[in-house]
């Protein structure tokens, strides 16, 4: 195996990780012991300490052990950005349970079938979203429905406990809980597949302890143990923000600015004010802060760390932000199953444009033939890439089959189509799923498709992504009506906001005729995404 990139490495970053078999909440133990009385977390003028945030995570954990939680259980995270999002998070972990993360802009389809298929008996859930709750909870297993208003108050509610009394529940200590890092789940991360169902990743204590290690290891000439500041404004349900901004701030006893959503204006005050260092994101928000006429105004040389992801970061684009703020972008790869970081540009040696970078530390990675996926292909050629390394899931919740077909030999095969230049940087140039990314967000297309086919006048549908000078990508959809029927583009779209998330309607629906198909039938997507780009 060609493992070119490790000549990058200088002497003080560790190639290889002696990785502690600690838990995630152990994390935030030691952060609490060493910078106990450090802002941990900070939310419109309310702040929190590591103290403090061990005290409500301790409270959280033990009032759902009295609620009968126990080790292993499923509790499901629906919030936006906001403290109680990691108090959940580390209090369920604490008292020994699974954290489903939950993307608080599904409708009640998506919702419920997260939610049965994990199993979740517990969810915690922002207040206005508890009538697309109300739709579906009775075709789960939800029990116990904990709400957060984040105006700070509890209001009545048969149905729910809201936050502040459940965390008064706890009458004593949590129960300590023997964890395996290395088997126990920590989390399930939801993630589309081609078989147009979401699945599980698995992610265990070890997954994400070590990911959250790997990322510190490789920018610790950067990070200022203890005296960071994080701006996360990058969503935590994203496995991205939860290792980049969450867990990488905790680990490092940094300050959390949590903003529960991308709003210009809000980020750029929220700069001006309060300096963040680091400001982990995806392209669509470096756009919206280039873009900006006066930005500079508002102290935004403040950042010195940039970790792009999710979407490939346009060149010109990255130009642009580093002469307006002096920061770096470091533009970086990953996936759910890798929890998620596998590859990102170096701060310590040369950064290429275009390039999502070489493997962090304890990360191994090959470009293999497409066909059968065994043989490593040479230098320059395309092919598909693999990663090895203590950061890749366990597996899919419930899917052997899936399984199986994405972790081989001990590789985790990321259906993804990428190069290797001489020095081991890696470059994605297409994927063999036909994942759409917009503004960050992963949408599949048969997810969108099944939504649109239940529309009573569409025969035949088929999702492509588009390029768009703002999302990345966006999401048109090519369509044949039934004979006879009629809808336009309005209505169709219309239809669609009301039965998915809205990050996943089409912006452009094109009625045709007829689409092109293979000779059994099949509907020939590339075709049409090749067509839609040429026009």
């Amino acid at each position: 195996m060609n493992r070119t990139w490790l000549k990058h490495y200088p002497e003080h970053i560790k190639k290889e990780l002696e990785i502690p078999n600690d838990s995630v909440p152990d994390m935030l133990k030691n952060a609490i012991a060493n910078y106990g009385d450090h802002q941990a977390l900070y939310f419109y003028g309310k702040e929190i300490t590591y103290k403090e945030l061990g005290t409500q995570t301790g409270a959280f954990a033990s009032s759902l052990q009295q609620d009968g939680l126990s080790k292993g259980d499923r509790v499901a995270v629906m919030l936006p950005n906001c403290p109680h999002y990691v108090i959940s998070y580390y209090g369920t972990l604490q008292a020994g349970g699974t954290v489903t993360q939950v993307n608080p802009m599904l409708v009640g389809k998506e919702l419920e079938h997260i939610l049965t298929d994990s199993g979740a008996e517990t969810i915690v859930i922002y207040e206005p979203l508890l009538p697309v709750l109300n739709q579906i909870i009775d075709n789960t297993s939800v029990k116990h429905v904990i709400k957060v208003n984040l105006e700070g108050r509890d209001t009545e509610d048969s149905m729910a406990v809201g936050f502040t009394a459940f965390l008064k529940q706890a009458k004593r200590p949590p129960e300590p809980v023997e964890i395996d890092p290395k088997e126990d789940v920590a989390v399930l991360q939801y993630t589309g597949g081609t078989t147009g169902r979401s699945k599980g990743v698995m992610l265990t204590h070890r997954n994400i302890l070590t990911n959250t290690l790997q990322v510190y290891e490789y920018f610790k000439d950067e990070i200022q143990t203890g005296k960071d500041r994080y701006l996360t404004v990058i969503p935590l349900f994203h496995v991205f923000g939860m290792t980049a901004c969450m867990n990488l701030s905790i680990y490092t006893g940094s300050l959390s600015i949590m903003l529960p959503k991308f709003e210009l204006e809000e980020v750029l005050q929220t700069i001006k004010d309060l300096k963040p260092t680091s400001f982990p994101g995806v392209p669509t928000m470096y756009v919206a802060l280039t873009s900006h006429p006066i930005a500079e105004e508002y102290g935004i040389d403040s950042i010195r760390i940039c970790n792009s992801g999710s979407a490939p970061m346009p060149g010109e684009l990255l130009r642009s932000f580093e002469e307006k703020t002096g920061a770096k972008i470091l533009e970086g790869y990953g996936l759910s199953e890798s929890a998620p970081v596998t590859h990102c540009n170096p701060f310590f040696a040369e950064r290429k444009p275009g390039s999502i970078g070489i493997g962090i530390p304890s990360t191994d990675y090959k470009i293999v033939d497409l066909a059968e996926g065994t043989e490593e292909v040479p230098v320059g050629e395309t092919g598909e890439i693999v990663i090895r390394g203590p950061q890749v899931m366990k597996g899919y919740w419930n899917m052997p089959e899936e399984t199986a077909n994405t972790l081989r030999d001990g590789w985790l095969y990321t259906g993804d189509i990428a190069r290797m230049d001489e020095d081991g940087y890696a470059y994605i140039v297409d994927r063999k799923k036909d994942l759409i990314i917009a503004s960050g967000f992963n949408i599949y297309p048969r997810d969108v498709e099944e939504v649109i086919y239940e529309h009573p006048a569409v025969q035949e549908a088929v999702v492509v992504g588009i390029p768009d000078a703002y999302r990345g990508e966006t999401v048109k959809a090519v369509v044949v009506l039934k004979d006879g029927k009629q809808c336009d583009e309005e209505e169709l779209i219309a239809y669609c906001k009301e039965n998915m998330a809205s990050y996943k309607v089409p912006r452009v629906v094109e009625f045709r005729d007829e689409l092109p198909k293979t000779n059994v039938g099949k509907i020939l997507r590339r075709a049409i995404r090749d067509e839609s780009l040429q026009k």
